[in-house]
């Protein structure tokens, strides 16, 4: 298969106020979620001025996987569309339709196994094809990446950033209803990721914990909260902790509400020295990662480590 494009496809986010009510509008689009608690979460952008940080941090992404691109190759396009904000997908993939794109290969931010990291965004990529119409592209997802040598190595060295040694580590991701994790391996996923990482660091004490839960109070989710968590460690007497979300490739408002607002205020009145790793961003390693990716499908070496057909299922 000849490819002519790559699309990264991401969840998307408000840049501005006047986007934050349409856009959790459409993130919980079918979804039987109080307008109250809509307007609850709304208030967290609010804080930020109604601007979420990942659109941003996708066009940064983008600029430094074209120069990666540009000096190594495969030549390919960059275009981006998202689940839940402009650019959306279905206008992405009508553009690429336009410039004559047919065979593309999708890059989702997203490293790890469930319905709403996975599945869901192929649900999405065959929804914009259907709305474009007979000649949308092929799209074709990249594998999970949540164990690869260089996403792991993008995380150890932002850990070793701000690392202490008197710290307790502890990792963080989105935390899912029980019964989607049920139909996949996310939590396993997550716990293989921490291990590497802590190996390469040689960290013995550290731990992995959910974040940004949502839905009913009586559904169970994954857990403990990282909040939680971080009492339960106060009371064992840790003082110093660092925070890896490993569950995220990049700055979401989950990471900068969910940990460095609303976690970092339950430290400080713990008395806890709470300090946050950066996610894999545009760390060289992620961004030469990606480009390994789409070599892998390129060159027919994709591991044997790719999603089955009935995998990620919502129930």
């Amino acid at each position: 298969m000849d490819y002519d494009a790559l699309v990264i496809v991401s969840f998307g986010g408000p840049e501005g106020m006047d986007d934050v009510i349409p856009f959790l509008e459409n993130v919980l689009r079918g979804r039987n979620v109080p307008r109250e608690r809509m307007l609850q979460v709304a208030h967290h952008y609010e804080l930020f001025g109604g601007v979420s940080p990942i659109n941003q941090e996708n066009r940064n992404l983008i600029a430094a996987l074209e120069k990666e691109l540009e000096r190594n190759g495969p030549r390919l396009p960059i275009y981006w569309g998202n689940r839940n904000w402009q650019p959306l997908l279905p206008d992405t993939l009508r553009r690429m339709a336009s410039d004559g794109v047919r065979n593309a290969l999708a890059f989702v931010t997203s490293g790890y196994s469930s319905y709403s990291s996975c599945r869901q965004y192929l649900q999405n990529i065959s929804d914009a094809q259907a709305q474009v119409g007979p000649d949308a592209p092929r799209v074709e997802k990249l594998r999970v990446f949540y164990n690869h040598p260089l996403f792991i190595e993008a995380n150890v060295d932002n850990v070793r950033a701000v690392w202490n040694h008197s710290a307790h580590l502890v990792f963080t991701a989105h935390s899912i209803p029980e019964s989607m994790a049920k139909n996949c391996d996310y939590a396993a996923q997550l716990a293989e990721t921490g291990s590497l990482i802590a190996r390469a660091l040689n960290i013995e004490n550290w731990d992995l914990v959910y974040q940004s839960r949502s839905g009913s109070p009586s559904q169970p989710w994954l857990g403990p909260d990282v909040s939680d968590h971080l009492r339960a460690l106060a009371l064992a007497g840790v003082k110093d902790v660092v925070v890896a979300p490993i569950g995220f490739v990049s700055d979401h408002m989950e990471v900068v509400y969910d940990l460095d607002y609303e976690a970092q205020k339950v430290a400080q009145e713990l008395g806890m020295n709470m300090v946050r790793a950066r996610t894999a961003g545009t760390h060289p390693a992620f961004v030469k990662m990606i480009r390994e990716l789409v070599l892998e499908r390129i060159n027919n070496k994709v591991p044997a480590n790719i999603c089955a057909p009935d995998c990620c299922r919502l129930s």
